[in-house]
Parts: C-alpha cells; sequence; structure tokens
C-alpha cells in the first residue's frame, strides 16, 4: 500500500532535500533513497517519516500525485528561485489540486470561459476579454471573484515563499491560479490579471516560454490594459497628472501607484522626465516596497460559498480528512482567501 510517489511530495512542499529529511527524521539518506525509488519502509520507519513530515501515515497509501511540471507553470523570475522552492510550491499546488477535486465531489464549479487568444497582441487581447466578460470599461470590482466566476481555481501560495510570485497551469482543461496572498491587494490584482494573460496569450503547450523577457512582458501589458483600459483612461484628463492626480487615479481603478504611473507613461500622458520624477517621489514615499492608503485584499466568493455556505459545505476539517492531510496544510491553501481558524 506504500506510495513512493506520496513521500516525495510531502518532503518536496516542506522545500526539503533527501539530505534534510535524513537529519530530521533519523533514517539514513541511503534508506530515504531506496523509500522514494519504491521499497516499502517498515510500520516504525513510516511512522516516523510520517510525524517528520506533519501527514498522517495513511497519506502514503493514497494514489499517485500527478506532479505539476515546471514547465507547465508560468514562473516568473525563475531563475530568483532555487530548484528546491520551486519544487516546493509545485508539490503543494499538486495537492492544491486534489483539494478542489474533493470540493467538486459536492459542488458544481464554473468551467472555464477563457478564450485562447495567442494570435492577438496583449493590448487587443485584454479589450476581447473586457468585452466577452462584459467589463465595460469600468474598474473591476474584484480579479478574484471574476476569475473564480470564468472557472479560474484561485489558491493561495505558502508565506514562507515570499520570493515566488503567482504562477498558473492548466490541468485537464482547468485553469489554476496560485496568488501570494501576502503582498499587497493592488498586487495581487496586478497578478492575477499577469497569469490571466497567460492563460489567454499562451498555450499550454508553450508555456515553458512564459518564463523569457518577451513572454513576461506581454503578460505585463495584457495585465496594464485590462486593469486600466486604455479609451476609460484617455477620458480622465491625466496628461501631465499631479501626484494627487495619480494617487486619486490609482484608487479608482484598484492598482499600485507605481502601475498608475507606469500606464500614463505607456499612454504618452506623462513624459519621460515626468515619469522618471513620479517614481522616484512615490519610492521615496514607499511606493514602491508598499501601498501606503491602499485597498483591503480581495478574497474568494467560491470558497466562501463552498466551506461555509448553509448546506453541503466542505470544511477545513472535512478535506483534511478527505486528502488524509493535516488541516493546517488546507488552511495554507485558503489562506487570506477565505476567513479560517488558526
Amino acid at each position: 500500500m506504500f506510495n513512493p510517489s506520496r513521500l516525495k511530495v510531502a518532503r518536496q512542499r516542506l522545500a526539503w532535500t533527501l539530505t534534510r529529511l535524513a537529519s530530521e527524521s533519523g533514517v539514513s539518506l541511503r534508506s530515504l533513497t531506496s523509500y522514494e525509488n519504491g521499497k516499502t519502509p517498515s510500520d516504525e520507519i513510516l511512522f516516523k517519516l510520517a510525524n517528520t513530515l506533519a501527514v498522517p501515515p495513511e497519506f502514503f497509501e493514497r494514489e499517485s500525485v500527478e506532479p505539476v511540471p515546471v514547465e507547465a507553470a508560468s514562473f516568473r523570475k525563475l531563475s530568483r528561485t532555487t530548484s528546491t522552492r520551486r519544487d516546493a510550491v509545485l508539490a503543494s499546488a499538486s495537492l492544491a489540486v486534489e483539494f478542489f477535486s474533493v470540493i467538486e465531489q459536492k459542488f458544481k464549479l464554473p468551467k472555464s470561459s477563457i478564450p485562447s487568444l495567442d494570435k492577438f497582441s496583449p493590448e487587443l487581447a485584454a479589450e476581447f476579454v473586457r468585452r466577452r466578460w462584459n467589463l465595460g470599461d469600468r474598474p473591476i470590482t474584484n480579479m478574484v471573484h471574476l476569475l473564480e466566476s470564468n472557472g479560474v481555481r484561485v489558491a493561495a501560495i505558502q508565506h514562507s515563499f515570499v520570493d515566488v510570485d503567482a504562477f498558473c497551469f492548466i490541468r485537464d482543461s482547468t485553469p489554476y491560479v496560485f496568488l501570494n496572498t501576502s503582498k499587497s491587494a493592488e498586487r495581487q490584482r496586478f497578478d492575477l490579471a499577469h497569469e490571466l494573460a497567460h492563460l489567454a496569450l499562451h498555450s499550454e503547450q508553450d508555456m515553458e516560454l512564459s518564463t523569457s523577457k518577451e513572454r513576461e512582458s506581454e503578460a505585463n501589458r495584457f495585465a496594464a490594459s485590462f486593469l486600466m483600459p486604455r479609451s476609460a483612461v484617455l477620458t480622465q484628463s491625466m496628461r501631465s497628472a499631479s501626484m494627487a492626480r495619480i494617487l486619486a487615479a490609482r484608487s479608482y481603478w484598484k492598482v499600485s501607484a507605481m502601475a498608475m504611473t507606469h500606464r500614463l507613461h505607456e499612454l504618452h500622458l506623462l513624459s519621460d522626465w515626468q515619469y522618471r520624477n513620479t517614481c522616484m517621489t512615490l519610492s521615496d514615499q514607499g511606493y514602491r516596497s508598499s501601498e501606503p492608503g491602499g485597498i483591503i485584499p480581495e478574497t474568494s466568493q467560491l470558497l466562501r460559498k463552498v466551506m461555509f455556505g448553509p448546506t453541503g459545505k466542505v470544511s477545513i476539517r472535512d478535506a483534511a480528512a478527505g486528502l488524509s492531510l493535516h488541516q493546517n496544510d488546507i488552511r495554507d491553501f485558503v489562506r487570506d482567501l477565505v476567513p479560517v481558524a488558526a
């Protein structure tokens, strides 16, 4: 009944090497290597590994976890993330996919309605999606709700991996976005729009190219156009905008002050000199690392309904039992997206 792939994913989700697991568990590196290659450990060793890796022993008896290949995920700044930390978020993501499978056993979730727009420019693609989803040129009220209603499963990245930005992938025609909820609300909204760009512009087959500068630039252009549509921004009399006007506009569009400034420069409403000076001023006032006076982070409507609804809900306890995980693992999947007890 022992499944070696389960031992590997339990280890990887903690960003542990085999050497680290050997040190923490007292089980030899040679033995651990043999277990991950298929040898069955004794019950005593199995319980020791379960305790060390913070999973119930029955976790190792479940079916194999389908890993998320690195080339299938839209990682940004991959060169700045160690392979161990990259594998950790992917291992957690593979378990989060199983979490949504538990939800789908009780609830019918929205199907993906994200169009394939790989032949479009980022700006035209953003306009097309806005029209397709009947958004007009208004500010988007809630990016999490919008993606969920169009079939995207949104989950959180563990806060211990602060160096990992949001990323996405597609599994069985269902898009998944993993969001770093430790960042500002404005940054989270831009990250969600950025990942939507990857899902719409970059096919599943060539997602490995999405780490290139060109693909990242395309995703950023899409996100800016999607959150701050050209036609609407141009009607707001923002040419040579003052700091006060920029801060008012960023609050209206629910984006960061830096993103608003960049968009104005992109639309030739700020000169190069004005853009540089505004960015310097914003940086001096703390807007590069945070968002003073920003908006409240968005939460998940889908998860709130399925976890706290009046009937047939999937509680933290239910999900943990259904996946043979501890409740803290489930809390990590939904952290800051729904209110959960510590």
